[in-house]
């Protein structure tokens, strides 16, 4: 992969960033769609075509459900379209509702319970959070997990570890009640609780201590010249021994898996509350242009990292599909909300007028993304 990346021109970005993001991202899409499409299928639905991307179709075929299988030309996500729907949104088309058969309203996604419909929408995040579970496993099982005693070697000057009363030779046990199992537990914890009281249970001589520390704000730049905000505890660890790699039995992988897909999950969280609250700057938020740098900076590590960012990436998109804005699932999921506690759904014009809406925000929202990925394209080239 070194290889990739050291290349020239526009064969070395084409071999070292556009090749590792749609790698990444047609996975992630592909199993997102395939779990509204199985559902969908089991569920008695007509799928009337499974796109990897939008746009002009590139290549495809149809199989013996006449389901067109169809790669499009602008590889930016995927849909599945269902008989009723007027566009890879889901929109019902009315016109062609109200003409449809009765063989046809039995293939129909509009004519089908509200459960059934239910089940298909919110099948497409649930297979992220699958996807994201079995690859960690996978990686868990095969490459294993390195793990760093969580012993603190030295305590810099100044710092939020020394202003808490850490000392040289403290074993980190938990921090707000979680355990610590590793050396990079810790880091992880405390890069994303910056301005945050931290409640730390150490060993020391033997005896349990808690300190209180509050992680400072830093910035940091990254061998390839990206620049981070995190919190900062201002510890080291030994740069020599202490370092284990475990490999996990298949029980004990997905175990570790869900919980590292649950971090991802508790993170993100984290991150949007501290951006409503002004403790984070949504300049951090990226779009398609740093997750294909992003893509291209880990596969210069390796098949695994690349992997391990397809997991993180497909918990992340299973998780912003989940938001209630109408146009993404989630959206989907509260109209279905509201029309079964009212017996009957939202008016046609109350649907399209939130479509409209959820339209502008996922346009506002990729617009501001693609803005913070422009400005961190050019603070890189001028470091």
């Amino acid at each position: 992969m070194e290889i990739l990346t050291s290349l020239g021109g526009g064969a070395g970005w084409l071999l070292g960033y556009l090749i590792p993001f749609l790698f990444v991202l047609t996975i992630v899409v592909f199993f997102h769609e395939l779990g509204h499409f199985w559902v969908a299928r089991r569920a008695g639905v007509k799928v009337v075509a499974f796109s990897l991307g939008f746009g002009p179709e590139i290549a495809g075929f149809n199989d013996r459900h006449g389901t067109r299988w169809r790669l499009a030309a602008i590889p930016l996500g995927g849909y599945v379209k269902f008989l009723g729907d007027e566009n890879a949104a889901s929109a019902p088309d009315l016109v062609a509702i109200n003409r449809m058969s009765a063989t046809e309203r039995e293939g129909s996604f509009f004519h089908k319970s509200v459960g059934a419909r239910a089940a298909i929408v919110a099948a497409g995040p649930i297979a992220n959070f699958i996807l994201a579970i079995a690859i960690f496993a996978g990686l868990f099982m095969t490459t294993g997990k390195q793990i760093a005693t969580p012993r603190v070697d030295s305590v810099q000057a100044a710092s939020a570890a020394e202003r808490a009363g850490f000392k040289a030779g403290d074993l980190i046990l938990s921090i707000d009640g979680s355990p610590i199992e590793s050396f990079g537990d810790m880091q992880r914890i405390v890069s994303t609780a910056a301005g945050q009281a931290l409640a730390f249970v150490v060993e020391r001589d033997g005896h349990e201590v808690t300190l209180q520390a509050t992680p400072d704000l830093k910035e940091i730049t990254d061998s390839f010249g990206n620049v981070h905000r995190i919190g900062q505890l201002g510890v080291a660890r030994s740069a020599e021994g202490g370092i284990t790699t475990q490999r996990y039995g298949p029980i004990e992988a997905v175990g570790a898996a869900t919980k590292e897909v649950w971090f991802v999950i508790d993170r993100t969280f984290s991150y949007i509350g501290g951006v409503v609250t002004g403790r984070e700057s949504a300049d951090q938020l990226g779009g398609p242009i740093r997750i294909a740098q992003v893509s291209g900076q880990v596969a210069s590590f390796g098949f695994a990292p690349l992997m391990q960012l397809a997991a993180v990436l497909s918990v992340s998109i299973g998780l912003l599909n989940l938001f209630p804005v109408p146009l993404l699932d989630g959206g989907h999921l509260m109209f279905y909300a509201i029309e079964a506690l009212r017996g009957r759904p939202l008016s046609e014009r109350a649907q399209e007028l939130g479509f409209r809406i959820g339209l502008a925000l996922v346009l506002m929202l990729m617009l501001f993304a693609t803005w913070n990925d422009i400005l961190n394209i050019v603070n890189i080239s001028k470091s």
